[in-house]
């Protein structure tokens, strides 16, 4: 097999070949195999790992895609898989939700100002119950609270909280919008539009965007897989699974 150096590595990804160094120690890519004066010795499996991971982070983010590679560094698929199909999850969640969050808005564009849009679920939640709907703390509901996002009424009895549909609309909306990285100020004023079937042109705008970067993270997707699926190609040739380096201490380039 072939060697490669750092720098054509990290050449064809216009990364430093530090970068490339940190992704070893970290068990992005296998530990390469080093010369008798020290230096690392990188081969095609590592070149297609850097494919993979690289790919993997504009699908699934920099923490999962670090995870599903030392899942695979370990022997573990199904636990890189497990990862994978909740990105995949997740995203679909993101489309429904978009999808609500539209139809919300359609509805309350053709219905009075004073008639608000129903909303996915009219089922009643607690902070707890909605909470664990977004994946969320219970803390963040009271913050997006504070902020005016949420208008929760109060359980006479007890003094919880009880969210409603349009409560729960709400929250999804700003799951969404925050997922998009939209500050909490700009959530409170776009959730005010929306009760007030008010100025959408800036909703639609948002939602628009969120839309193309939902399309392109199911195209990150398809790229990851294959580039990852090429990967595991090449460990299955080369008959053995790099072990998860240990962290390294101080050695050549």
């Amino acid at each position: 097999m072939s060697t490669l150096r750092p720098t054509d590595l990290a050449r064809e990804h216009g990364i430093s070949t530090q970068a490339v160094r940190n992704y070893e120690r970290h068990g992005f890519i296998p530990a390469a195999e080093r010369t008798p004066s020290g230096y690392r010795i990188y081969t095609e499996v590592h070149a297609a790992a850097l494919r993979a991971y690289l790919s993997l982070v504009p699908a699934y983010g920099y923490a999962a895609a670090g995870q599903i590679m030392n899942a695979v560094h370990r022997g573990r698929r199904d636990d890189a898989l497990t990862i994978i199909d909740r990105g995949h999850a997740q995203l679909l969640r993101d489309r429904d939700t978009l999808e609500a969050v539209r139809t919300a808005v359609n509805q309350l564009t053709a219905e009075s100002p004073a008639a608000p849009g129903p909303a996915p679920d009219d089922r009643t939640r607690t902070v707890g119950e909605l909470a664990h709907q977004l994946d969320v703390t219970p803390a963040t509901l009271r913050n997006w609270e504070s902020a005016g996002i949420l208008r929760p009424a109060r359980d006479q009895a007890t003094g919880y909280r009880v969210f409603h549909a349009e409560d729960i609309r709400d929250a999804e909306l700003a799951h969404l919008l925050r997922r998009g990285g939209h500050l909490l100020d700009h959530i409170a004023t776009v959730v005010q539009q929306i009760r007030t079937a008010g100025g959408t042109d800036a909703l639609a705008a948002s939602l628009d965007t969120w839309q193309r970067k939902l399309t392109d993270q199911g195209l990150a997707m398809l790229h990851a897989a294959t580039r990852l699926s090429a990967y595991l190609t090449h460990l299955d040739s080369a008959d053995a699974v790099p072990d998860s380096p240990a962290p390294a201490g101080p050695t050549r380039p």
